[in-house]
């Protein structure tokens, strides 16, 4: 490499003129990836790892394609969009993008209430860093600037934080290599479709065409957005496959709720420095992805109305801010009244579903026309691997319109009716359900255990996985119910361990031997 290669067109090194990317690896590495990634690896343990490099692979097409329409058009997208296929177009992916960033803003703040909730008991955290952040967006006249530094420290620290708890995991070197073999692994479930969908991220990868322009690139810095974009790709890469492969190594077999629960997890494994190390980067992923989420929605619905997209004006920091306040507020419902978050969870999928295959497809058809890009459009090869990532958006969303989204509705109707007491007509057995915990009691001794249900299943199915003294919880259930419920009446039949659910439950006024009848009781 010549020094003129290395140095570029502007004189400065190429680590000096990287940003845009970097900016997109905060914002795709939050709280829902950083979870996501520690449940694949504690069931799937390493398995899985060419999975991550595949979807890492179709973000950097996406990515490299945000990248050259901003630096050749020199025009925002939603402009492009409306100027040849109408405003209405711009104004469904702006709405959209919103919507899918005001919904899951509100994971994002309980990934930074539960990086101090492990040690700090204050339930106002995120009040806190929601007006930090609303701020620093008016704060700075030069807000591209000074988001890139801000999300610059944060990476490093993401990158040393979850090195350092990956050296301390120290994984079977021969075990994660053999992770990279394609076609390892599981079966498509959620599971799988959640780390694809929180490393593949589309909005992500069409808001880097707004950044390198807020960046001040045009077509003769096209390269360096090439090597920015690839750069940021390959951080996105590195920190998932840390989080990942640490949680193979020390969380196998353990079923994990939320992100504090692995930080609980590490606590007796690694020590309280471990802990703090995650909590540090956990902390890092989420205030990073906290911010420009936010300015995504934000700065690409402005855009889509016709108002603005320049960090200078103020309509899409005023949008951005009600991105901001929408999930403080859900967030702060959440934490005081202890409300289940999966309403919001299936709204946000069921706007993914619409906004995912739009925007994929928008980039890409704005790359391949010559009146917007000219002579650089895209080459055979660029668009077969970005064909495929769109008919693999749209295959995900067609799955979660036909399979999730109704299962998650299922789900929550089913979760507001089982919570309470139920008891015997003896009262020899009881069973409480709170909003995350059942405690069995059976002649005098109670155990705890976290629960979940399958409503689809007929019959339905209740499900308790064992928590231990440590809060550590088994991946598989412990103990499994086929149940009925009929006004206040709960019919059970517990399945033995490796059997078959019965095909249909008695119903509460024929006599049966072999189910258990519950009765609605009064909370202790």
């Amino acid at each position: 490499m010549t020094r003129a290669t290395e140095t570029g067109a502007t004189g400065r090194r190429w680590y000096h003129r990287i940003g845009p990317g970097l900016i997109t690896a905060c914002v795709v590495i939050g709280p829902g990836s950083i979870l996501t990634s520690s449940q694949v690896g504690a069931k799937y343990g390493y398995a899985l790892s060419w999975v991550v490099v595949a979807a890492v692979a179709f973000m950097m097409v996406f990515t490299v394609l945000g990248a050259k329409l901003g630096v050749v058009a020199q025009q925002p997208a939603g402009k492009l969009v409306a100027d040849r296929a109408g405003r209405w177009l711009a104004v469904l992916i702006g709405l959209g993008v919103f919507f899918i960033s005001a919904s899951f803003q509100f994971g994002n703040n309980l990934g930074v209430h539960s990086a101090f909730k492990v040690y700090v008991d204050f339930d106002y955290t995120v009040v806190v860093f929601n007006a930090l952040s609303i701020g620093f967006l008016f704060a700075f006249k030069n807000l591209y600037k000074a988001v890139e530094r801000l999300m610059m420290t944060f990476v490093g620290l993401m990158l040393v934080a979850f090195a350092v708890n990956l050296f301390f995991a120290a994984p079977d070197a021969g075990e994660v290599l053999a992770g990279f073999i394609p076609g390892r692994g599981a079966e498509i479930d959620l599971t799988l479709l959640g780390l694809v969908g929180t490393t593949f991220v589309i909005t992500a990868a069409y808001f880097q065409s707004y950044l390198v322009r807020q960046k001040g690139w045009d077509r003769a810095e096209m390269r360096d957005g090439m090597r920015d974009a690839r750069v940021g790709a390959l951080i996105m890469a590195l920190i998932t496959l840390m989080i990942m492969t640490t949680a193979g190594a020390v969380l196998s077999g353990r079923r994990l709720e939320d992100v504090a629960h692995v930080a609980r997890q590490l606590d007796p494994l690694f020590g309280e420095k471990g802990t703090a190390l995650f909590c540090l980067g956990l902390f890092s992923a989420a205030y990073s992805s906290f911010l420009v989420n936010s300015m995504i929605g934000g700065f690409i619905l402005a855009d889509g109305l016709g108002l603005s997209s320049k960090p200078t004006d103020t309509a899409p920091k005023v949008l951005t801010t009600l991105v901001l306040l929408t999930g403080m507020f859900v967030a702060l419902w959440s934490i005081q009244k202890g409300q289940n978050p999966i309403p919001l969870i299936v709204a946000a999928q069921a706007a993914t579903v619409l906004a995912s295959p739009l925007m994929a497809g928008a980039l890409l058809w704005l790359t391949n026309r010559r009146d917007v890009i000219g002579d650089d459009r895209n080459g055979v090869a660029t668009n077969l691997l970005a064909g495929l990532g769109f008919l693999l958006l749209l295959a995900m969303s067609i799955y979660a319109a036909t399979g999730p989204i109704p299962g998650r509705i299922a789900q929550w109707r089913e979760q507001s009716v089982l919570p309470g007491a139920w008891q015997s007509d003896d009262a020899s057995y009881r069973l409480v359900i709170s909003e995350d915990r059942a405690v069995l009691s059976e002649d005098g001794s109670a155990a705890t255990y976290a629960w979940d249900i399958v409503p689809s299943q007929t019959p339905k199915l209740l499900r308790l996985y064992r928590v231990e003294s440590q809060g550590e919880i088994r991946l598989e259930p412990t103990r499994t119910f086929a149940y009925r419920i009929d006004d206040s009446t709960m019919t059970l039949e517990e399945i033995p361990r490796g059997g078959e659910p019965p095909g249909e439950l008695p119903p509460p006024d024929e006599p049966s031997d072999r189910v258990l009848r519950l009765q609605r009781a009064q909370a202790e």
